[in-house]
């Protein structure tokens, strides 16, 4: 399996590029569902809320990946009505966990693998699962990622290795 060596930050508060990079994330989390809403049941199969999500906290650190984390799913909710208002806790829960373990993630192997990914997703996937759970009190709703989302999350995975290791890589 290859490693690959990436240039990773960790980005501050105080730090501008942390808005402007987080700002930029939130704008692809933006467009990337607008683009996959055209598909029926586009957003359950393929997730594309927390795509940039990913990229911005393995990238630049789980500050850019918590700003991006917040502001995506609000923007979108609020612009577009999707995700809806209702879905907002449990989408907010797994950006946030994917955030945190992205972001961690990279601090931690200071490369991008797609063993390193996989275990990023299935965790976030995993805890957020369980507090969906939690909050909705039905199992069958807390797992339709996983009865629906798994192409999304193969996507992150994957998609996620290829642009972290391509296109943003310096």
């Amino acid at each position: 399996m290859e490693t690959t060596t990436v240039k990773l930050y960790s980005l501050d508060y105080s730090n501008a590029k942390t808005y402007l990079a987080a700002s930029l994330f939130v704008v692809g989390n933006v467009a990337l569902p607008q683009v996959f809403h055209l598909v029926p049941q586009g957003g359950q199969t393929w997730l594309p809320i927390y795509f940039f999500t990913l990229i911005g906290a393995y990238k630049y650190g789980w500050k850019v990946g918590l700003l991006t984390a917040i502001a995506s799913p609000l923007v979108n909710s609020w612009l577009f009505g999707m995700p809806p208002v209702a879905a907002l806790p449990a989408i907010l829960l797994k950006s946030v966990g994917l955030a945190l373990a992205a972001g961690l993630a990279a601090r931690r192997f200071q490369r991008v693998s797609l063993p390193v990914l996989l275990t990023v997703v299935m965790d976030y996937q995993i805890v957020g699962t369980l507090g969906e759970w939690t909050m909705k009190g039905s199992f069958y709703t807390a797992v339709q990622d996983f009865r629906i989302g798994l192409p999304g999350m193969a996507l992150q995975i994957v998609g996620g290795y290829l642009f972290i290791k391509h296109l943003i890589c310096r």
